[in-house]
């Protein structure tokens, strides 16, 4: 039997936490929540769910959050089996909760996300070989070629070479106290 994550409008879910009711979890990667998220949720990321140790009181409700909701929808059965009684997700994410003009603590200072620096790289990395293919000679399409053969790589292997290598760049370290 498939697992129903019940979906909630931002306003639901701010009821909820208001009253003491809800637990928010923020199944994002550490970098994205890093970056913004709502006040109060726990991050647990999916892509170590399994691993996590999620407690939370059996009375609450579970309330699971990504950026859109499509993490959540995708992850639906895995999100729920961690839960008794019923699972809720806010739906639209942290854009619905955003756009509904809710509040949400941001720092600016942490870097984008891996894998928006990953679309930003590969996408100029592209571009870069496409118009140096045309203007300077056609062994730059190369170029093109390759990061393309990379993100084919990325998708059917779950690992990117680029984003491990964006992890190392000095912008993306932790800074330590």
């Amino acid at each position: 039997m498939t697992a129903i994550l019940h979906k909630l409008s931002p306003q639901q879910v701010r009821e909820r936490i208001d009253a003491g009711r809800a637990v928010l979890i923020d199944i994002r990667e550490p970098d994205e929540y890093a970056r913004s998220h709502i006040k109060g949720a726990q991050s647990q990321p999916l892509s170590v769910w399994e691993k996590a140790h999620l407690s939370v009181d059996p009375d609450a409700d579970v309330i699971f959050t990504c950026r859109s909701g499509m993490r959540t929808t995708g992850a639906c059965d895995r999100l729920a089996a961690r839960v008794t009684g019923d699972a809720f997700v806010l739906d639209g994410g942290l854009n619905a909760w955003e756009k509904a003009g809710l509040p949400v603590e941001t720092n600016a200072d942490a870097p984008l996300e891996i894998m928006r620096q990953v679309q930003i790289a590969a996408g100029s990395l592209v571009l870069i070989g496409v118009l140096l293919g045309f203007f300077v000679a056609p062994a730059w399409f190369g170029l093109s070629a390759f990061v393309g053969a990379g993100l084919t790589f990325a998708g059917v292997t779950g690992f990117c070479g680029m984003a491990r290598l964006l992890m190392l760049m000095p912008w993306n370290r932790v800074k330590t106290a």
